[in-house]
């Protein structure tokens, strides 16, 4: 009776990570206006899948507004438009962040006392680590971010010169600097979307008006065994960024 389940575990994983190489490409611009994706038959023969694999991949990133259809002809990179948009549904889509977006570091890593932060991660110390950055996408910011960490957690991430100086731009995202240094993966993250009004300090950085509204995100990541080890709470500029999630019927 556990067969059949581990089969569709096993074609779910495949699906999954063919869609998230087939992404990966689009965003990295593999593809530019004009050229065709491979075709089902295509890569059914490269990654060694079904047609139906593949064109249940394909059919997310249609969903997703990263690529479009043509009958007869193929499938197509949809053209760049102003506004970011990209299409979040697991820890690893967030990770995958640094694909076609920029890190730039405004204020760096360092250690400071904040009661809220380390009240949200479950300390039992007020001592937080705490760092703050712009995401940019072809040179314009949409988000800004303010990270807490534990301190334990903060102590690996000292080394990461990039961390510790402003300006710097990065190709990475602080989950997946984590993930390579904790001795247990990043499994989940809770996560709770408001609007909030652009302070001074968060406005400058933007590029908007004191007072504007904002996307505001803020996400808790816990490893496996339910240790939380960051608060990120990110502003996002409307304009030039989308927030879309797919939401699936259980047994679908």
């Amino acid at each position: 009776m556990a067969e059949q389940p581990r089969r569709e575990r096993q074609r779910d994983s495949t699906y999954f990570r063919l869609a998230r190489e087939l992404r990966a490409a689009v965003l990295r611009h593999d593809y530019p206006d004009g050229v065709r994706l491979p075709t089902e038959a295509e890569l059914a023969g490269t990654y060694g899948v079904s047609r139906q694999t593949v064109r249940r991949a394909f059919q997310d990133l249609v969903t997703e507004g990263l690529v479009y259809r043509v009958p007869g002809r193929g499938t197509f990179a949809t053209p760049r438009e102003e506004q970011y948009l990209r299409q979040f549904g697991s820890v690893d889509d967030l990770m995958g962040l640094s694909i076609d977006t920029r890190m730039d570091v405004v204020t760096p890593l360092h250690r400071r006392v904040d009661v809220d932060a380390a009240g949200r991660l479950g300390l039992r110390t007020d001592q937080v680590h705490k760092l703050a950055f712009l995401r940019l996408h072809e040179d314009v910011a949409f988000c800004h971010t303010s990270v807490w960490l534990p301190p334990s957690v903060g102590r690996l991430l000292e080394p990461v010169t990039e961390l510790t100086l402003p300006g710097t731009p990065n190709a990475f995202t602080v989950i997946g600097l984590l993930d390579q240094r904790l001795p247990e993966p990043i499994a989940e993250a809770e996560q709770s979307i408001t609007v909030a009004e652009a302070t001074p300090d968060i406005a400058r950085r933007l590029g908007c008006a004191p007072g504007r509204a904002l996307l505001r995100v803020d996400r808790v990541y816990q490893t496996m065994a339910g240790r939380a080890v960051e608060l990120a709470i990110s502003h996002f500029l409307p304009e030039h960024y989308s927030y879309r999630v797919r939401l699936r019927r259980s047994g679908q």
